[in-house]
């Protein structure tokens, strides 16, 4: 396992994040807590540091296992929580990105992880309702009380987080130095806005299913996908039909064939060929899957093979940045000189 300074910081992460969302059995489909135990302990072993949970997965039972895993080695782990969901119920301020809802969810989740801080403090997803200025003064507050060292922001527009960060750096406060997003073969429309704002900004980039759910793994193309999240009712908001997955997968299955790697592996490792390098989440049910999700950091690919890949997965960018690759829009925005311009 290699290491990378996580955005504009000097934070060391693993280039893989253990993700552990399938950490207990609550929700139908995880993972029990002795199996999770052999996954975590897998995965220190292979130097990994950087583990991701929530507050709501498997109802708070993933960081209650989480805490109890690391509690000899606290200090080796870059832990990752995040605040804003809540379980269906009656207050209307359980979930959210509000104050009381911050202030509630990390003195929860700290202590199911029986730690006095948070390495790395996620919003989960954009609630479209709480002002970013108390967003980014309550994270400011819970940085300056210890609780928390590093902030980041998931799931959100890249104005929003823009906004975010161009405010607290006015006024002197904590600033997301992390972006987490969906990010995989089979979802590359953040390449339009989030993308280039996190490179803007010099915030790390996390990808959640970087294998789309397993859709990137083939499981779905073999029939052994019965014990997939996908196949569960809270899995059917993120299932994808159509052309595009079957001709993504085929271009994985030939370039698995030429350098006798599984699907899985060359699809996390095509992220690392991206502008910003890109730390992927894997979540496992069996040691065997993170074996061989963790065996993607050996594995180079070729330009032609990223070529055949990205050919494959490509998108439309859409306005404005197709016009601004037309000749003509070239030619009048750089008065005729655009090859005579030097960038910075």
């Amino acid at each position: 396992m290699k290491y990378r300074l996580f955005g504009n910081s000097g934070l060391r992460v693993s280039e893989i994040s253990l993700g552990t969302m399938t950490f207990g059995e609550d929700w139908g489909w995880g993972t029990a807590k002795d199996e999770a135990r052999k996954i975590y302990d897998a995965y220190r072993t292979a130097g990994g540091n950087f583990i991701d949970t929530a507050n709501l997965y498997t109802n708070g039972t993933s960081e209650t296992l989480i805490g109890e895993f690391m509690r000899e080695h606290r200090q080796s782990v870059v832990l990752a929580t995040k605040y804003t969901n809540a379980a269906p119920g009656n207050d209307p301020n359980a979930a959210g990105n509000h104050r009381k809802s911050m202030v509630q969810a990390i003195e929860a989740s700290l202590r199911r992880l029986k730690t006095d801080y948070i390495d790395l403090y996620w919003m989960h997803i954009w609630d479209q309702l709480t002002p970013v200025e108390e967003v980014m003064r309550a994270f400011d507050d819970l940085v300056s009380q210890g609780k928390v060292l590093y902030i980041g922001i998931s799931d959100a527009p890249a104005w929003w987080i823009a906004q975010a960060n161009t405010l607290a750096e006015l006024r002197g406060w904590t600033q997301f130095i992390g972006l987490q997003i969906e990010y995989s073969l089979l979802e590359r429309t953040v390449e339009r806005e989030l993308i280039p704002m996190a490179k803007a900004f010099k915030m790390g980039l996390v990808a959640w299913s970087p294998l789309a759910g397993g859709l990137l793994s083939g499981k779905y193309h073999s029939g052994d996908a019965k014990d997939s999240r996908l196949t569960t009712e809270m899995g059917k908001n993120f299932r994808r039909t159509g052309e595009g997955p079957d001709r993504i997968v085929a271009a994985l299955e030939k370039i698995s064939k030429q350098v006798g790697r599984s699907l899985a592996q060359v699809a996390l490792a095509w992220l690392r060929y991206r502008d910003i390098p890109v730390i992927p989440i894997i979540g496992a049910r069996r040691i065997s899957q993170l074996e061989d999700n963790l065996a993607s950091l050996e594995l180079e690919l070729t330009a032609e093979q990223i070529g055949a890949l990205d050919k494959a997965s490509a998108i439309e960018m859409g306005f404005p940045h197709d016009f601004y690759a037309k000749e003509l829009v070239r030619t009048f925005s750089y008065g005729g000189l655009r090859d005579k311009i030097l960038a910075a």
